[in-house]
């Protein structure tokens, strides 16, 4: 039986489905190689990494649809889609991966700006002359 798992991870605007099948280790992101939808060494790194750590990257086939924010938010939804599909798979993974923070949601998003001002804490110059 071919089984396929499918995870969600999300980081700031960033919305990552992925679905895990046995497979010989290609990852494929919105219908692209991962190295060609993400062209920089640190951000490929930071998607295999989950797989790294636990030792299977051979092993599986990851098919990503990701939408959303930019591509540093991207690489970090799908880290963690990878790291939740993992534990899915395995629950021994979860001590190695959960070491390195791959299981957290990190929930910080940008702040909304205010009215009055030009961000969101920044004042406009101000001077009493």
């Amino acid at each position: 039986m071919e089984s396929v798992i499918n995870t969600i991870g999300r980081r700031k605007a960033s919305v990552a489905r992925i679905y895990m099948s046995k497979g010989n280790g290609t990852i494929t992101v919105n219908g692209k190689d991962y190295k060609e939808y993400f062209p920089q060494q640190m951000i490929q790194t930071n998607l295999t990494d989950p797989l790294n750590i636990v030792e299977v990257a051979t092993e599986y086939d990851i098919k990503v649809n990701v939408n959303g924010g930019g591509f540093k938010g991207q690489s970090e939804a799908i880290r963690l889609a990878i790291s939740r599909a993992l534990v899915k798979i395995d629950e021994e993974y979860r001590k190695p991966l959960k070491e390195r923070k791959f299981l957290t949601r990190d929930s910080r998003v940008v702040e909304r700006k205010k009215f009055g001002k030009p961000k969101a804490r920044k004042s406009f110059q101000f001077s009493k002359r």
